[in-house]
C-alpha cells in the first residue's frame, strides 16, 4: 500500500505540489531578493515542476509503477500548480484576473464534470483529449515567460510573448471546455429525464 504513495513518480507529483509554495514565497515582500532573481527562481521552480510532469507519468509506465492513487494525484498537482502560478502573476500585474477566472474556472467545472461522469460510469466520454493536451503546453509555456518577465537570451521579451500566450491559453481553455461539455451533453440529457 505504501508502494502507491511513495514509488518514485508519484514522490515526483508530490514534490510538484511541495514546489507551489516555494513559487508563491518568493515573492514575499520579506525576502532580501532582488525583483529579477525572485523572478528567475520561480520561473526554475516551475519550469522543472513542469517537468516533473511528464517524467513522472513516463517513469509510471517505464518501471511498471502506474496505480490508481498516481492518475489521481497527477492531474491534481497539475491543476493546483498552474492554478497557484495564475494566481500569483495576477497579484503581480502580470496576467489579467478574467484570465485567472477563465483558467481556474475551467478547471473546478471540469474536475467537476468528470466526477460526476466517473459515477454514472461514462468517463470514457470524457477522457483527456489533444485540444486538451494542447491547452497545457501553452499555459506550461506562458506562465514561465509571464514569471521570468524579462528578457530572455537578451531577445524574447517573455512578458509580451506570455501575455499572447495566456491569452492564447485561455481561449483554448474555454474551446476544451465546450469540446468536454458537449461530448457529456448526451450522458447530461439521459440523467435529466
Amino acid at each position: 500500500m505504501a508502494l502507491m504513495f511513495f514509488n518514485t513518480p508519484t514522490i515526483m507529483t508530490w514534490a510538484r505540489i511541495a514546489a507551489i509554495p516555494l513559487i508563491v514565497g518568493v515573492y514575499f515582500d520579506n525576502l532580501p531578493l532582488e525583483p529579477a532573481t525572485r523572478n528567475l527562481i520561480a520561473t526554475c521552480i516551475f519550469v522543472l515542476s513542469a517537468i516533473t510532469d511528464w517524467l513522472d507519468g513516463y517513469l509510471a509506465r517505464r518501471l511498471n509503477q502506474v496505480s490508481s492513487f498516481g492518475a489521481f494525484l497527477d492531474p491534481v498537482a497539475d491543476k493546483i500548480l498552474v492554478c497557484a502560478s495564475v494566481l500569483v502573476l495576477v497579484h503581480l500585474g502580470r496576467a489579467d484576473v478574467f484570465v485567472a477566472l477563465i483558467i481556474i474556472g475551467r478547471e473546478i467545472a471540469i474536475s467537476a464534470l468528470r466526477e460526476w461522469m466517473a459515477q454514472i460510469g461514462a468517463a470514457k466520454s470524457v477522457a483527456v483529449h489533444m485540444i486538451g493536451k494542447l491547452k497545457t503546453v501553452v499555459q506550461m509555456v506562458a506562465i514561465p515567460f509571464l514569471l521570468f518577465d524579462g528578457r530572455l537570451f537578451g531577445i524574447i521579451d517573455t512578458r509580451l510573448w506570455g501575455i499572447w500566450l495566456i491569452w492564447l491559453a485561455a481561449i483554448m481553455t474555454v474551446w476544451s471546455m465546450v469540446y468536454y461539455l458537449r461530448k457529456a451533453l448526451p450522458e447530461i440529457r439521459a440523467r435529466a429525464k
